[in-house]
């Protein structure tokens, strides 16, 4: 069978299946997924576990040796099969094809595996799993229902978000679904329960530090030269990497350059803006970056950006943090830099 992720808890309340197989690229949510087969065979007296991780030099033998093997310490074994890709190869697939056709009643098989299209689903032995157990999908929520996720997990811990908080939470973390979850988490531990507002988000992220690279992002979009470089400044104070900082305005820069060339093409601003990932709330201020620098500069910003990153990484001569406050003066529309000094 073929199970949505949300619809596994209660499968799993109704009966275990000697097989799941569990598919996506969403880190959360497959450790999730993960979990609740884990939770559920450990009540039901899957005590043991053994590990396989079927990498390039794996031997596909070791699973049918796990699936016999008598256990010494547990009535019920768990078998857990990590698989980097869904691509096990002419070995794997004829491996796990057999144990699928006779599973062992003393052993729960449980694989971990990358996102498979409906093609790979369509595979002797995808399908073989999938009709003696169970074959779970994961989808991490697309950019229009994150806000649903997140007001969701926030309400799960006993947080009531207020209008717009949880577009504001998915704002700041950018499809980030880990980062979202921290961001919950934070807030559940600072306000317990009740109704989270709009304050309450920024306090909690003010709690944690004093600057982030969103924080410059904005600045830079609004065209704001001084607050840009105060950011920069603390940023750089706060032992923040180069690296994230470029990425964060190079980010910017290619959602910018993307939005303006469907713009350009014949789409609305606002639709162009959102299937960038541009949301509502930071549009004024692209708008205002696009009007400033039409889609010719920003590719030149971006071919700056690139020279940024060739002195970060060594490759040519110059102070990293020099050459991002160049970029940002350039972003942000001013016509020179503020002296930095040797920093």
């Amino acid at each position: 069978m073929i199970l949505a992720a949300d619809k596994l808890e209660a499968d799993l309340a109704r009966d275990l299946a000697p097989i799941y197989l569990i598919s996506g690229d969403e880190p959360l949510l497959t450790a999730e997924a993960a979990d609740l087969v884990r939770t559920r065979a450990r009540a039901m007296g899957y005590t043991e576990r053994t590990i396989l991780t079927a990498d390039r030099k794996f031997d596909w033998s070791e699973l049918a040796m796990a699936g016999s093997s008598m256990s010494l310490f547990a009535e019920k074994r768990l078998i857990e099969l990590r698989m980097p890709t869904a691509k096990p190869g002419t070995a794997g697939a004829k491996a796990l094809a057999e144990y699928a056709a006779s599973p062992p009643d003393d052993a729960l098989l449980l694989v971990l595996t990358a996102k498979m299209d409906k093609r790979s689903l369509q595979l002797s032995w995808a399908k073989s799993l999938a009709s003696a157990g169970r074959v779970v999908q994961v989808w991490a929520p697309d950019r229009s229902r994150l806000p649903g996720w997140i007001g969701a997990r926030m309400r799960s811990v006993g947080l009531k978000p207020a209008s717009g908080v949880a577009e504001l939470i998915a704002d700041r973390v950018e499809g980030n679904l880990l980062a979202a979850d921290q961001e919950v988490r934070k807030l559940s531990l600072l306000l317990n329960a009740g109704t989270v507002g709009a304050e309450d988000v920024a306090r909690a992220v003010a709690d944690s530090a004093r600057y982030d690279v969103f924080d410059l992002v904005e600045a830079v979009s609004q065209g704001d030269l001084a607050r840009s470089h105060r950011i920069l400044d603390g940023l750089e104070g706060e032992g923040v990497e180069p690296t994230l900082v470029l990425w964060a305005l190079v980010r910017e820069l290619r959602a910018l350059s993307t939005a303006s060339w469907a713009s350009e093409h014949g789409q609305r601003e606002d639709q162009a803006m959102r299937s960038a990932g541009i949301w509502p709330r930071r549009q004024p201020a692209a708008r205002a970056a696009l009007r400033r620098h039409g889609r010719e500069g920003l590719l030149r910003l971006i071919r700056q950006a690139a020279s940024v990153d060739r002195v970060i990484k060594g490759s040519v001569q110059g102070q990293p943090w020099q050459a991002l406050a160049d970029l940002t003066t350039a972003a942000a529309g001013g016509l020179r830099t503020p002296n930095r000094g040797a920093a």
